[in-house]
């Protein structure tokens, strides 16, 4: 989220740039979902710039706003991590996925049954959806995204969730004062740690021709 609908415009489509950049970098197709978070990030960025633009209220914007920040975060985050992960680190991976699928699960169930609703306040945006059992289903949202992440054994990935992590508690005091939402900044700065991730050196690959050693 940005302060403005500018904002929120400039920052959607250089994240989005950012975004491509990292899927035409990935050397590995199962990197793609992670390196795709800056194209996701920046998608969210645009959308809520067609919220600013209806003024708030119930609009398409503000569900497909929704939509992106709840239950499709929670589902492809620890789902990219445990693709990307190497094979001796996946079993702790499944914790996050399986709260990941069932926070989405309630999620989605709230968005289509329920209406979603934006209200501007000042420099800040507002989005209000009736969730049932919120504290626990926020729980399951932050083990599912945050913990992934943190879990995932590769320490670029680990510093994108302790950087996420904080920018989910500043963005969250300063809505709170309604001074101005700073969210796209942390969400730029996801976008290169995901370029410097997927810019990391790979192992290179056993060659055929290498004389076995008996």
């Amino acid at each position: 989220m940005c302060w403005s609908v500018t904002a929120d415009l400039v920052a959607g489509t250089a994240i989005s740039a950012a975004g491509i950049v990292c899927l035409a970098g990935v050397r590995r197709a199962r990197d793609l979902p992670v390196a795709a978070l800056p194209l996701l990030l920046g998608a969210h960025q645009l959308v809520e710039a067609a919220v600013w633009g209806t003024g708030g209220g119930c609009s398409p914007a503000a569900t497909a706003w929704a939509v992106i920040a709840m239950p499709l975060l929670a589902l492809w985050v620890p789902a990219g991590v445990l693709l990307a992960a190497a094979p001796g680190v996946r079993r702790r991976l499944w914790a996050p996925l399986a709260a990941g699928l069932a926070t989405a699960a309630v999620l989605s169930y709230c968005l289509a049954t329920r209406p979603v609703t934006a209200e501007i306040r000042g420099r800040t945006i507002g989005y209000g959806v009736n969730v049932p059992w919120m504290p626990l289903v926020l729980a399951g949202y932050l083990f599912a995204t945050l913990g992934a992440l943190l879990l995932g054994g590769d320490r670029r990935l680990g510093t994108l969730g302790m950087v996420l992590a904080a920018g989910a508690l500043a963005c969250s005091a300063l809505w709170r004062l309604e001074f101005a939402s700073t969210w796209c900044a942390f969400a730029a700065v996801a976008s290169l740690l995901v370029w410097g991730w997927v810019r990391r050196p790979h192992a290179a690959p056993l060659s055929r021709d290498r004389p076995k050693v008996t």
